[in-house]
This record gives C-alpha cells, structure tokens and sequence, in this order.
C-alpha cells in the first residue's frame, strides 16, 4: 500500500485557504476527525496552523458504527460528534473549525449549534491533497458564485431539460440557497474545499418532471460515470419511477429501497457547478478511498441533483444520492445560465 508522505506544497495550499479564512497569528483553530479521518489532511491542517503562528487543538472522535443496512457514502453530514455537549462546547468557543471528518459537518445534527455560537466551518472535504492543490480557490470564483446564488435567491422558476430527455421543473419560491466558493472568513457561516457550486433547497411539494441520466453522467454515491441511461419520474419532489435496463438503474433502485424510508426517494437540492479547475475526469485518477467526488460536483456546468434530506422541507435521511449531469440547459426564469452543459457568461 502507497503511503504519502507530507510535501511542502501541500502545507501551502492549506496554508493560503487559511489565510481566505482570515486565520491570524495567536488564533485558536479546533482540528475535528475521527479515528477514520485521511490522516495526511489532519497533519496538513496542523503543520499549516503552526506555520501561521496559530493555536491549534485537535478534538478527535471514534468513527461510530454504521447501523444503516447499507454503506453511507457523500451524505455531507458526519455522524462522528454524536451530540456530545463537551465537543460541541469545544468547537464553539474555537473560534475557528476545521472540519476533517469523512463526511464533514454540512448537514450534521450539531452544526446550527456550532455556527450559532459565532464559530465559522471550513470542511476540508475528504480527498487527496493532490486534489485540494489544484483547486485553491480565488476571488473570481467567489464574486462568480456570489452572483449565482444571489440570482438563484431571486428567481421563481426552475427548468432543467436535455438533449437526452430531461424536463425538470422547480418552483423557486422560498427556497434557500447556498453559495459555496472554497472559504469562509465570517462568523457563523460554513465552507467547503473545494468550492465553486450553488445549490437550493426548495420547499416541499415544488419539483415536477422527468429526469434522463445519460451515459457518462455520474452517480458520485457509487463513485462510478453511468454507462446507460437512467430515467426518473418526479411528483411533488419524489422519485415515483426509476426506469433503466443497465448496472446503473439497477443499482440505484436496490440502494434507494434498502432504505425503507420514503424520504430518501425525495430530492435535497438542485444546483449547478461554476469552478473552471474541476475536471470531468478526475474521478477515473484517483481510487475511489483517495475522492469524495467533490471536484465533480464543482465541474462548471454540471447541474447537480441530489435526493435526500431536505431539512427547509422538513424532510430527513441517511439515504442520498450526489447525481451531476453533464449536458443540460439550465433556466432561471427563462435565462439559460447554462446550456448544453456549458455554463454561460451571465456572472461576470
């Protein structure tokens, strides 16, 4: 087995997101991870939050025991902290966190918690430092992002069609929408690296249609591009027929049932890619313990749909699948911000 060792370009880039971060000598940085954490990102956090002059303190937990009948995969919502008052007491009074645990804190239970105490996240999402170099955020993305989720935030209407067969409709009207560009430097807010996505949460009873997977869109819970064509039914935000002769649908029906949870057939949110770095192909370069897939969430022009919890829905689930497909049109109010997979030039 390969064993990495640290490379002083990788305490660089940990360096430089911290510095976005606006981590400054003397701070107190919490490390959080489990037993199961890529140990090479924890050192990395450590020896880049020493480099700056910081005060870090690590908080590590047991990875706890998957009672699901199934693996959990790209959920966006560790289990890891299990609402133990010391860790929650710990991180909010760090000031700031950096989230190393498998699935990171987007979704955990304990996060508004967290973040209300006036702590700010930055979940390092759970792939290779090799990854992570290449996609050091900067202040374009961030203004391109901005501008995307505050078009996202205005818009009352949703429409997502294909070459391949898709014609999604969302109704936009109260959704929350969240704007990822790879950092966070306010209190009480959370980031991802990588970053470069939008997403929305609409609210319940809003997503109707039919939704085409074409060969080489990806599931990112499988970690695997489809090599046949997946067809899903849509009625007031459920999945109510997966249809498909391949692997893929296959795949998909028995990993949804094994739930038994009608909810994890519901879509969590709706969004699209915006980071020019993210490669298409990237998830074929590395094996599948070395990605969590979030690069290709953040390919430019991918519309990301996702099922699953959906808490501004009121809707919860271990169950969730990440499904980025590369060429759709997609329109805000009957401007296409991207079409036929290319995200067009309406952000600056």
């Amino acid at each position: 087995m390969l064993a990495d060792r640290i490379e002083a370009k990788w305490i660089d880039a940990f360096c430089e997101i911290f510095e976005r971060c606006a981590v400054k000598p003397g701070d107190t940085a919490a490390i959080l991870s489990e037993t199961q954490s890529r140990a090479l990102n924890v050192h990395l956090a450590e020896l880049a939050l020493l480099r700056m002059g910081a005060r870090p303190f690590h908080v590590v937990m047991p990875t706890p025991r998957n009672r699901h009948i199934v693996p959990v995969r790209s959920t966006g919502a560790s289990e890891a902290i299990q609402k133990l008052g010391p860790v929650i007491s710990a991180l909010q009074q760090a000031g700031f966190v950096v989230d190393c645990t498998i699935e990171g804190l987007m979704h955990a239970v304990e996060t508004p918690e967290i973040l209300k105490a006036g702590a700010r996240i930055l979940v390092i999402s759970n792939e290779h430092p090799e990854a992570l170099e290449r996609m050091v955020p900067d202040s374009a993305l961030e203004k391109r992002v901005r501008a995307a989720a505050k078009m996202l935030r205005g818009t009352k209407r949703m429409r997502v069609t294909s070459k391949a067969g898709t014609a999604l409709d969302v109704d936009m009207v109260g959704a929350s929408t969240v704007g990822v560009w790879g950092w966070t430097d306010k209190p009480g807010t959370l980031a991802h690296w990588p970053g470069g996505i939008v997403v929305s949460f609409p609210k319940s009873g809003t997503i109707n249609g039919t939704l085409v997977m074409a060969p080489g869109d990806i599931n990112l819970t499988f970690k695997r591009y489809l090599t046949s064509a997946v067809k899903m039914t849509l009625k007031d935000d459920y999945v109510v027929a997966l249809e498909g002769e391949g692997t893929d649908a296959a795949m998909m029906r028995a990993y949804l049932a094994a739930w038994g949870d009608r909810e994890a057939y519901a879509v969590s949110h709706v969004g699209f890619g915006m980071n020019p770095g993210a490669r298409y192909e990237a998830l074929s370069m590395y094996d599948q313990r070395d990605t969590n897939g979030t690069e290709i969430r953040a390919v430019s022009g991918n519309f990301l749909f996702s099922t699953g919890a959906n808490e501004f829905a009121g809707r919860y689930t271990a169950g969730h699948f990440d499904l980025p497909m590369m060429g759709t049109t997609i329109e805000l109010d009957g401007v296409a911000v991207v079409r036929d997979g290319v995200l067009q030039d309406v952000f600056g």
